[in-house]
């Protein structure tokens, strides 16, 4: 065999490293970690629990996250089916293009990064917000918010550049810290028998307690309280033995989240009363802090230290969740370079296996949709966080039902998997429960953003147009190739 044979074969095995992410480095354990991040429990907790009681269906809330856990699994099914015949860090685009075809994918793949993008435009505002009153309190330091967001992102976007083991170990120290104390506050709760009027199961998941007041409302931001599940897909390239890897972070997460945003809620129902706990999370809405309904109990049962730690625990529950989106949107960066649909500049990767390239645009991204708020001087909080996240929940849904959708369609046509259950039923189902939450999402956008009726008009239209200017993008760019 001559020299340049040798060379010509090197080249070819060494051609799939540059663009393959790192294979192997991430377990069941370290992806749940990025899901439950993306998720920032207690983000979800402080945040969308009072308002899910105060303006949903009362005591009834926890149900919601309940039957919300029901609608995702279902989805999930068929979302594992094809995880097992489809790996791709782009996860949704390409499930979407595998089954809708390549139009309907690339359109996806633009919603999918503008979600991503959004939802962490919306987490830096509220983490810039709570960073700049933290560290006036404790340090006397006082600095507008946008100047946390700026540093963070400079941090964010080393971090991701260091590998993916380095974000899941840093991950799992802020996870864990705010998993535990809302976990051991619950347990506590409920081993002493409950609050003031006892555990209160029948007040909180009977049918009747379920569809009292707003069941919309409260279903609407039990599902915008859960997304980010998706990322054990995203994170199947990098995985080890992703198709059992995969599937098993996938069920584990949906039951995961379920389990304790449903346990969580239904405790602090119990901690103030079923009678009670409505009033007690409208009062902290009107007060403008929605958080001390949850820090309240909280600080009651373990002390004051506690309401001294659990906002610094939302500001590192915040910035989990915003390095957990940089890590699924610059995979969705990396993975539309490597297809051709972006620069494929974007598909390169340093020394560990990091799509260093997509990181560095997702965050000037970030810096795109951040600057405008801290230059006009809008509020992080009642704009950017409230009109982002908004968007975002927006987005993902309808991710959901198209992958859905497509889910039945390619094993229809392809026939890789004889399970209807899998394929068909479990599917169908997800779909069908997916569009209601859409619905309910928009028929109630204006109470999810918390702004103007013509402003959440605006903002929901954007994600038709960010789907449609995809997939003309997309058509166009490959019939100029032809």
């Amino acid at each position: 065999m001559d020299s340049q044979t040798v060379a010509r074969r090197e080249t070819v095995q060494d051609t799939p490293r540059t663009t393959q992410l790192k294979p192997n480095a991430l377990g069941v354990l370290g992806i749940l970690f990025f899901v439950l991040s993306a998720q920032a429990p207690l983000t979800g907790i402080a945040g969308a629990v009072p308002i899910a009681i105060a303006v949903g269906n009362g005591p009834g809330a926890p149900a919601a996250y309940a039957v919300a856990g029901a609608v995702i699994l279902l989805f999930s099914v068929g979302f594992v089916a094809m995880g097992r015949h489809v790996v791709d860090a782009g996860a949704f685009y390409t499930y979407i293009g595998r089954g809708l075809g390549r139009t309907a994918g690339s359109g996806s793949a633009a919603v999918a990064l503008f979600a991503y993008c959004t939802v962490q435009a919306a987490m830096y505002g509220l983490y810039g917000a709570t960073m700049s009153a933290l560290m006036a309190h404790h340090t006397g330091v006082d600095q507008p918010w946008w100047v946390w967001s700026l540093v963070t992102m400079a941090v964010v976007q080393a971090l991701g550049a260091t590998g993916i083991e380095v974000g899941a170990k840093v991950l799992a120290v802020f996870v864990l810290a705010e998993f535990s104390i809302l976990l051991v506050f619950g347990l506590v709760t409920f081993f002493r028998g409950g609050g003031p009027e006892g555990l209160a199961f029948t007040e909180s998941f009977s049918p009747d307690a379920v569809l009292q007041g707003a069941p919309g409302v409260a279903l609407m931001f039990a599902v915008a309280s859960m997304f980010g599940f998706e990322a054990t897909a995203i994170y199947g390239e990098e995985a080890r033995e992703p198709r059992t890897t995969v599937p098993r972070a996938t069920y584990l997460s949906v039951a995961v989240v379920t389990g304790f945003f449903a346990f969580t809620s239904w405790m602090l129902v119990s901690s103030y009363g079923p009678s009670k706990a409505t009033a007690a999370a409208g009062k902290a809405l009107e007060g403008g802090d929605s958080t001390v309904f949850v820090f309240a109990p909280v600080a009651d049962r373990f002390g004051s230290w506690a309401g001294d730690v659990l906002p610094v625990l939302l500001a590192t529950s915040l910035f989990a969740g915003v390095l957990a989106f940089h890590n699924s949107a610059n995979r969705y960066l990396f993975s539309l370079g490597r297809e051709g649909l972006l620069p494929a500049r974007l598909s390169a990767l340093n020394r560990r296996h990091a799509p260093w390239a997509a990181g560095a645009v997702q965050t000037l991204i970030a810096l795109a949709l951040v600057v405008p708020f801290a230059v006009t001087g809008k509020d992080p909080v009642l704009t950017l966080f409230s009109w982002f996240s908004g968007v975002g929940v927006l987005g993902i849904m309808l991710l959901y039902f198209l992958t859905s959708v497509s889910v039945v369609v390619f094993f229809r046509r392809e026939r890789l998997d004889a399970r209807p259950w899998n394929t068909l039923i479990a599917p169908a189902l997800g779909a069908l429960g997916i569009a209601g939450a859409i619905w309910l999402i928009l028929a109630n956008f204006t109470t999810l953003i918390g702004g103007a009726t013509s402003t959440a008009v605006w903002l929901a239209l954007t994600v038709p147009a960010v789907l449609a200017l995809g997939a003309v993008t997309a058509r166009l760019a490959r019939r100029h190739t032809v």
